[in-house]
Order: structure tokens, then C-alpha cells, then sequence
């Protein structure tokens, strides 16, 4: 198995995609040899790991770490972990980075899913939270360089009231779309290949995440954030009807109709103009199924945030430093 983590950067979490893989390939090992009691073990899944990061990037720390990080891989999976390579690979991922061909065994990870489905492995689920933590941090610097001192801001998006990623509200929209598109691959209409590498690019975080990456960026401060609740019918307005859909198939047309116009270019650009109508129509019927057994509704964060002048920023900076130079935090 090859993998490549183009944009690895050299923090905290530069080895957090290897260590899922590992612990992925580790696990299924298990699994099998499980299965295959009295039989002879399966046969160890060699992984090929290339770090890939601007030139600029200190590989050097990231080298530094594989010792260590190998320790605790071995002391966690012992005989299961997997053998493993890792090699840096300086250079912008704009560019060619690899000969041709050269990563024909790569391996598909989230196979038959779209997005965030119960069959994501693990790896998978923390690359999308990684990339959802990256670009909500870019985002908050870029609006706080913009703001004035102590200017505010409100933000509204798709969350998840769930803690379990895996399972929640928006996974179940996005979901029944990818059920769609299996639909349209068992009738030979769509590649396999092309659902496989097909994977959205959005993440829904809870409240707590969220709270999270705004405290670690240091730019703002929270004011105020709630999690509000929005029917997928845009056209039902009803919030006294608990369960009840009055028309879930007249509904399921209403929701495929909103979400072709958010992601319809995305799906158009990436299978092709010809499968929208039969998707749609398919995503449709899932939907209606899917409200008339339960009425479900998206889960939206809204957080009003004021930003940290720089004044406070650097004293608690300042704060911190001292902090540490008196043994307060050794």
C-alpha cells in the first residue's frame, strides 16, 4: 500500500495520517487472523508512507520523530503493526511529484462512500477533520487581519449534534446520495473507480470542535454560539409536527432540488452532466423513504465572535512565557 500526505507540515499532527493508516491496516490484521483461527496468518501489509510539503518545511523534526513515534507504534499494536516506510517528499503538490504510474498500489480508503459514511475507516475520518481544522483556522486569521480591533463577526454553517461523526445528521443526507450514485454504478452507468475517488469536499463539526479550533487560533473571542435546527424540506416550515411529513415524496423532490443546486457543478464536473437527472431522481425516491420513516432536520451552528486585538494577544503571550520561565507549567 502506498500513501502520499500532500501537505503534511511538520506540527503535532505531521504523523496523526500515519498512525490511522497504521492503526487501520493493524486492526483489519487482527481481524483476519481472527477469522482464520488454526489457519495459517494473513500476510503482513507492507505501507509505503511519502510526507509531502513545501520545500521551506522542516522535515528535519519530522525525521526526529519517526523514532519515538515507532516506539509507541510497536508498544500499542505489537506484532500486528504493519512494516512501514516513511519518505520525504519536498515540493508543491501543483507540481509533478511522482513518475508515472509509480502509485498503482495505492488504496482506495473510503470505498463506495462520497463522505463521512458507518464504513469510513478511521484514517479517513481524520483527514477530513484535519482539513476541516486547517482551513477554519486559515479562514479565522484571514477575517481577523480584516476586522478592525475588537470588530465582530457571526458565522452561520452545517454542523452536527451528534458526537459520533460517523453517524451524524448531515452524514445521513450526503448518504443517501451516495446510495444513488452505488445505484447508478451496480446499473453500470457510473465507474466504480469514479465513486471511489470521489470524495466531498466539506466536513459537518460539532459545537465542541468548533469552540475548539476558534480558542487554538487566537483570534477571536466566543461571545456567543448555538446549535438551531432546520428542516432539509426548504419548503416546510412546520416546527409543532414532530415526526410527521405531510408528502415525503413531494418533500424528497424539495430536497433534491436544493441540494442539485449546491452540489450539482461538483457532481456534474466529476461524472459528467449526463447522470444529474437519473441521480437526482434516484436521491429523490431515498430521500422520501428515508422522512417517512423519520423526519430529520440540519443542524445549524451559529457563533457570533468579537476579535482579540493584538495588544492581548502578545500579553497573553508574554503571560505564558513567564509562566514557563518560572516552572509553572515544567
Amino acid at each position: 500500500m502506498v500513501v502520499a500526505d500532500l501537505g503534511c507540515s511538520s506540527g503535532p499532527n505531521t504523523l496523526l495520517v500515519v498512525s490511522e493508516v497504521l492503526g487501520a491496516v493493524a486492526d483489519r490484521r487482527e481481524d483476519l487472523a481472527m477469522a482464520a483461527a488454526g489457519c495459517s496468518q494473513p500476510p503482513a501489509t507492507q505501507v509505503q508512507f511519502f510526507l509531502n510539503d513545501l520545500p521551506g518545511n522542516d522535515f528535519n523534526l519530522v525525521f526526529q520523530s519517526l523514532e519515538l513515534f515507532k516506539k509507541l507504534a510497536v508498544k500499542d499494536k505489537g506484532d500486528a503493526l504493519p512494516p512501514y516506510y516513511v519518505a520525504g517528499l519536498p515540493g508543491s503538490f501543483y507540481t509533478r511529484l511522482f513518475p508515472d504510474r509509480c502509485l498503482a498500489g495505492g488504496a482506495v480508503l473510503n470505498e463506495g462512500n462520497m463522505y463521512i459514511w458507518e464504513t469510513t475507516p478511521p484514517a479517513v475520518v481524520a483527514l477530513y477533520r484535519r482539513q476541516f481544522q486547517e482551513d477554519f483556522s486559515l479562514f479565522l486569521r484571514l477575517r481577523h487581519r480584516e476586522l478592525v480591533s475588537g470588530g465582530q463577526m457571526v458565522l452561520a454553517f452545517l454542523g452536527r449534534k451528534n458526537k459520533d461523526v460517523l453517524r451524524g445528521e448531515v452524514s445521513y443526507m450526503w448518504g443517501l446520495l451516495g446510495q444513488a450514485l452505488q445505484s447508478l454504478v451496480k446499473e453500470g452507468r457510473v465507474e466504480k473507480e469514479k465513486l471511489d475517488s470521489f470524495n466531498l469536499p466539506f466536513y459537518a463539526p460539532s459545537v465542541d470542535e468548533v469552540r475548539d479550533v476558534i480558542r487554538q487560533s487566537q483570534t477571536f473571542d466566543v461571545t456567543h454560539i448555538q446549535l438551531f435546527e432546520s428542516n432539509w424540506d426548504p419548503h416546510d416550515d412546520m416546527e409543532d409536527d414532530g415526526d410527521l411529513v405531510l408528502d415525503g415524496v413531494q418533500s424528497g423532490v424539495n430536497v433534491a432540488k436544493s441540494i442539485r443546486a449546491v452540489i450539482g457543478p461538483l457532481i456534474a464536473h466529476h461524472f459528467g452532466e449526463h447522470v444529474l437527472d437519473d441521480l437526482f431522481e434516484l436521491y429523490a425516491k431515498n430521500v422520501a423513504v428515508h422522512l417517512q420513516k423519520v423526519k430529520t432536520t440540519y443542524p445549524v451552528i451559529v457563533v457570533s465572535l468579537k476579535a482579540i486585538s493584538c495588544a492581548t494577544k502578545n500579553q497573553a503571550s508574554d503571560k505564558y512565557y513567564s509562566g514557563f520561565k518560572q516552572g509553572q507549567f515544567m
